[in-house]
């Protein structure tokens, strides 16, 4: 930030994202694929500057569609502070995430994720990122993957005695 800036009440100076950081992603990503562990990719979540959690592509390694680097970074990250809420802390990643990702680092809250690639780059090594963007964008009546609701009344029970319930903690 520039020394002479001057920050309005309520803002907050702004970090630089740090070369350190997503070098160690990256080095992650190389170790994890050249591992067999699954792609290349790899993710870091930090809080200042200390380093939370280093992960990498972990779909192969455990046969799980969700063991993907940011997943995997945040459930560490989440295990080691005991908390589900990242708020304070950024998620390094080494490709603009994906949607479960992106929805990840949402429900954990993190400031912010400052990724390398982007989702053409993945989309160029195989990976079907930017089809998954344009699905989410779609209609829920003209996606993929059907949607067949079913049951609502009856699970609608659930919600009304987690309603009730009195020691319920929001997340």
């Amino acid at each position: 930030m520039d020394p002479d800036a001057v920050l309005l009440e309520g803002e907050s100076e702004v970090t630089a994202p740090r070369k350190d950081f997503m070098d160690r992603a990256i080095a992650a990503a190389f170790d994890g694929m050249r591992g067999g562990d699954g792609g290349p990719f790899g993710a870091l979540v930090s809080r200042g500057e200390e380093v939370l959690a280093v992960a990498s592509n972990r779909v192969l390694a455990r046969n799980d569609p969700t063991a993907h680097a940011e997943v995997e970074a945040i459930r560490d990250a989440c295990a080691k502070l005991a908390t589900f809420d990242l708020s304070g802390c950024d998620l390094y990643a080494t490709c603009e995430p994906c949607p479960m990702c992106y929805a990840a680092a949402l429900w954990a809250r993190v400031d912010r994720v400052i990724h390398a690639c982007d989702r053409q780059d993945a989309a160029r090594a195989g990976f079907d990122d930017a089809e998954l963007h344009r699905e989410m964008e779609k209609a829920p009546r003209d996606r993929a993957l059907l949607l067949v609701p079913f049951e609502r009344d009856a699970a609608l029970a659930v919600f009304r005695e987690w309603l009730a319930k009195p020691d319920r903690r929001l997340y």
